[in-house]
């Protein structure tokens, strides 16, 4: 788990146990598993990091795109083949919608998908590797980005459209899904976390019993059915048991260790 503001990183058992992994002068936000010693971190100050989980060492892994550096990274996610998807929000919004998304290639190629997005946040694939879904937080949506075979988009269309109060933050941030395809978004501001199926109708709501920002969740736990969610005002971890899995966590492949 990432904390933010602290730039520090913690390991959290499954008895409620917090362990200290590494504090650094940095924003790490967003975190996936790039295999059992490492992870990549979306560092909103400093762009894309790796982590080496047992050392407690963290290193840049790519600042910049071109000679121009990232506006403030945020989330990211792997497909199956080891390519990295990540949102670079900075300060964007309706008012700016230029927020971007990446995509990394295990060989080391960025191209960037998206350059037109107000606020990009989380974002998650398809059970099928066709679509990817990205929150807009600030245009309090979900988009569907179809995928072409050479990595290009098309047709990028609105998959979901939340509310929001006259106060805070209200869209979409944290993404995640499960095995039967069902879409779960984080939505701070609301304090809810919405369940939808194909469809984008909500067929399940979860509310957060501490405070009114939730901002991520997460698959996890022995049988990959407890959803993990984070309340950033109370700084609490949430969990509730769910009646179908989430996936097994997608991670990278080797070559993207090389330095960019």
């Amino acid at each position: 788990m990432t904390d933010i503001p602290h730039g520090r990183i913690f390991r959290i058992s499954a008895s409620g146990e917090w362990d200290l992994v590494v504090q650094y002068d940095g924003e790490p936000n967003g975190m996936k598993r790039f295999d059992d010693a490492h992870m990549f971190i979306t560092d909103y100050r400093n762009g894309l990091m790796l982590l080496d989980i047992e050392r407690g060492q963290v290193r840049s892994y790519l600042e910049r795109r071109n000679s121009e550096r990232f506006r403030g990274v945020i989330d990211l996610t792997f497909d199956s083949n080891g390519n990295l998807y990540f949102t670079d929000q900075g300060q964007t919004g309706l008012h700016d919608p230029t927020g971007r998304v990446y995509r990394l290639t295990p060989e080391g190629r960025l191209d960037m998908s998206l350059g037109n997005c107000p606020s990009p946040n989380g974002l998650v694939l398809s059970s099928d590797e066709r679509v990817l879904f990205v929150g807009m937080t600030c245009g309090n949506c979900v988009w569907r980005v179809p995928l072409q075979a050479d990595g290009s988009v098309s047709k990028v269309g609105q998959f979901f459209t939340s509310y929001g109060p006259s106060y805070g933050p209200s869209g979409s941030d944290g993404l995640t899904v499960d095995c039967e395809g069902r879409f779960f978004i984080a939505n701070p501001g609301l304090g809810r976390a919405w369940m939808l199926n194909h469809r984008a109708e909500p067929v399940e709501i979860l509310t957060s019993p501490e405070g009114a920002s939730l901002t991520n969740l997460c698959f996890g736990g022995a049988d990959m059915k407890t959803l993990f969610m984070t309340e950033s005002v109370s700084g609490t971890v949430l969990k509730a048991r769910m009646s179908i899995a989430g996936p097994l966590p997608k991670r990278a492949s080797q070559p993207h260790l090389k330095q960019h």
